[in-house]
């Protein structure tokens, strides 16, 4: 079988570097596995999935000019369902337990549910007036010093 891009096939590891494993082909060519494409979970050293002389199937991922071939043992695992990205979103985060509707605000200060949108909202601009006024106070007395006052 030749290697193509797209290609499954088998190997066996040869070498173990900080950023992936080398793995030696058929026809005696050799891949690199970039610690990337070792495993679906986060990979902090590739000796805690891979040892030299372990026997592994790869996708061939591409064949770059110089001949060299990057492979993947990622691509060939089964994706968990849940982890799947529904399709045609490009942009795909794992979703979380639903704990109801979070509140990111301190002390519920706008949760009135009696009160109006105007008045809520009203609420909030003053707020943040009042946060950006602190704020401005705060970093402005930190770039004072040096450099305001000049005397010739």
């Amino acid at each position: 079988m030749s290697i193509e891009v797209g290609n499954v096939v088998e190997g066996v590891v040869t070498g173990i570097t900080n950023f992936g494993a080398f793995v030696e082909l058929p026809e005696g060519k050799t891949g690199l596995i970039h610690i990337s494409e070792v495993a679906d979970v986060y990979v902090k050293d590739v000796h805690d999935f891979l040892s030299e002389h372990d026997k592994v199937k790869v996708k061939v991922l591409s064949i770059d000019d110089r001949g060299k071939i990057a492979l993947s043992i990622k691509q060939l695992q089964e994706k968990k369902p849940e982890a799947q990205a529904p399709a045609g979103n490009s942009s795909f985060r794992p979703q979380r337990q639903s704990r109801g509707p979070r509140d990111f605000r301190r002390g519920g200060r706008y949760s009135n549910s009696t009160a109006s949108f105007e008045d809520k909202l009203s609420k909030f601009l003053k707020d943040s007036d009042e946060r950006l006024t602190d704020l401005r106070r705060k970093t402005d007395s930190k770039r004072g010093g040096r450099g305001s006052r000049r005397s010739d």
